[in-house]
């Protein structure tokens, strides 16, 4: 086999020159192309001359059904290969790459001109940044997928409560829009592994590539129905979807966030709060009030972007610890479906850190921040502390070189920065609302200012049928006379009521509970204290 190749081969590469390659351009391409075809044309003409010289000639016809052997075929087809090989291997060696890939384009084009369907591929990713329409795709798939398919692929993500159900690689789903007919295709490609720079080389770090993407076929006569009107069908159906599975999330701030990238900023847990407006121990006119400032708000997108401002709600919560702040916050995440973050003012080094927090966060979203009054006096002492120590001394102790001012924070609210988002509802909660800062507390920066009060005779009613499922009992209207001049949080009576002692004992020990608050109240009120705390009655009960 080798030796009938090898005139072949040895006619071939004296056509070859490597002094043909030494200025290669695209630009002579073309003309190297033909010169290597022309010389591998007339080198086979040549050989089958002298093959038929020195074999006799077999005639096939149907008359004497003569066939040739099996090892004459076996010895073409030997051949053949030999020959394939033999201009692989040349190609490979002498045709640039360039050439190479030029020529296979040319090929592909000249074969996907004579198809009548086209294929559109949507990857997973958009250079560094997520596709979204690739995860619209994979949600849309997800109850298309027919029940004869060969292979499903089950996955229970670790953040998420449901199992989901996806294509394997290279399976293929048919759906049908509108009377056209697209076909699906998944595909997964993995790339070999590569050494991270950097890493330990006794235990090297290797980073795994693998690339996925959707292949959706279909007749190119229908190419603007897919485009304008399947895309957005999917868009839709998707956003539906998403809905239906979404896990409540809490996010809180990474210890390791310097080193990541911008969306690795953020840890989440999963968000199983129980509480909702129908538990919690509030006004009922309150609750209804805050949900229909929260409908409002979900259905006014267009008037948002119409009138110019962001499509965001600032929520101020105010009142003594323990009055329901965070089971309210917790409602709210419930009610509209949204993730929560958890921002910790006081772990910010700067305003620059500030706003990439808030570009990393997502839409459908809840910022909450806690205690909002503390944390602007922690970063004013930074600064006092600062300013306070010689120069360049600093630099040697534990004490941040940038600290966020309230300028930054105000920005975050509603600067430029806001808008970097939809559908946004920020929260902020303190004990003290006379330490806020005025500039804080104008219209366009908190919106809502809810103050969570001690608990009421309403709430107590919410209580009572939550923790003891009663709604009439005769020491309920006791208990209701006491709570309208005593000042006890929810909190509080929350946690008398869990007490596992029957209904009766509870109740008894609530009354007992309350008649000493209140006599300690009254036991404060000396003659030097009275004016004192009149003022501070005063001004709880006009807040």
């Amino acid at each position: 086999m080798l030796a009938t190749t090898t005139p072949f081969l040895d006619r071939t590469l004296r056509h070859i020159k490597p002094q043909m390659f030494a200025s290669f351009s695209l630009s002579k391409s073309s003309k190297l192309f033909h010169h290597l075809l022309h010389s591998v044309t007339v080198g086979k003409k040549q050989q089958q001359q002298m093959d038929t010289a020195r074999k006799p000639t077999i005639v096939f016809n149907a008359n004497n059904n003569q066939c040739p052997s099996a090892k004459l075929i076996f010895s073409a087809a030997a051949s053949v290969a030999a020959t394939a090989m033999l201009i692989r291997s040349v190609a490979k060696d002498f045709v640039p790459l360039e050439l190479r890939d030029y020529i296979f384009f040319k090929i592909k084009n000249l074969i996907l001109s004579f198809r009548s369907e086209i294929t559109l591929v949507i990857e997973e990713f958009d250079g560094l940044n997520e596709n979204l329409l690739y995860k619209a795709a994979e949600l849309y798939l997800e109850p298309t997928i027919p029940p004869d398919t060969k292979r499903i692929k089950l996955a229970l993500p670790k953040r998420q409560g449901k199992i989901s159900f996806s294509l394997e690689s290279n399976e293929e789903i048919v759906d049908n829009f509108n009377g056209v007919q697209v076909k699906w295709r998944f595909v997964s490609k993995n790339f070999p592994p590569k050494n991270i720079p950097g890493s330990d080389p006794y235990n090297p770090l290797l980073l795994t590539t693998e690339a996925r993407f959707f292949e959706l076929s279909f007749h190119k006569k229908h190419k603007e129905t897919i485009l304008n009107n399947y895309m957005q069908h999917i868009l839709e159906i998707s956003k539906d979807l998403e809905e239906e599975k979404k896990t409540l999330k809490l996010f809180t701030l990474k210890s390791d966030r310097y080193s990541g990238r911008i969306g690795d900023m953020w840890q989440a847990l999963n968000l199983d709060h129980p509480a909702t407006f129908q538990t919690l121990a509030m006004d009922s006119d309150l609750k209804r009030k805050i949900m229909l400032d929260l409908d409002r708000f979900m259905k006014r997108k267009e008037y948002y972007k119409r009138v110019g401002k962001a499509w965001k709600r600032g929520y101020l919560l105010f009142g003594p610890p323990g009055t329901g702040k965070s089971s309210l916050i917790a409602a709210m995440a419930n009610y509209l479906n949204f993730d929560v973050y958890d921002l910790e003012l006081t772990e910010i080094k700067g305003d620059s850190e500030l706003r990439k927090l808030l570009i990393s966060t997502g839409n459908k979203s809840i910022i909450v921040v806690e205690d909002i009054d503390c944390s602007l006096e922690f970063q004013d002492r930074l600064a006092q502390t600062r300013a306070m120590m010689p120069q360049g001394l600093h630099r040697h102790m534990q004490v941040p070189q940038q600290q966020m001012t309230l300028s930054g924070l105000l920005n975050f609210i509603d600067g430029l920065w806001s808008s970097c988002g939809d559908e946004r509802i920020i929260v902020f909660t303190t004990n003290h609302k006379d330490r806020l800062d005025p500039a804080l507390l104008r219209p366009g920066r908190i919106d809502v200012q809810i103050h969570m009060s001690y608990i009421t005779p309403c709430g107590f009613k919410m209580l009572a049928s939550n923790y003891l499922g009663i709604t009439e009992h005769p020491q309920l209207l006791e208990i209701e006379e006491l709570l309208k001049t005593t000042k006890v949080t929810p909190a509080e009576v929350g946690e008398l009521l869990m007490k596992d002692e029957g209904t009766e004992k509870v109740l008894q020990g609530l009354i007992q509970f309350l008649q000493t608050t209140l006599s300690d109240a009254a036991a404060e009120l000396q003659p030097g204290m009275s004016q004192q705390y009149g003022e501070k009655v005063g001004r709880d009960l006009f807040l």
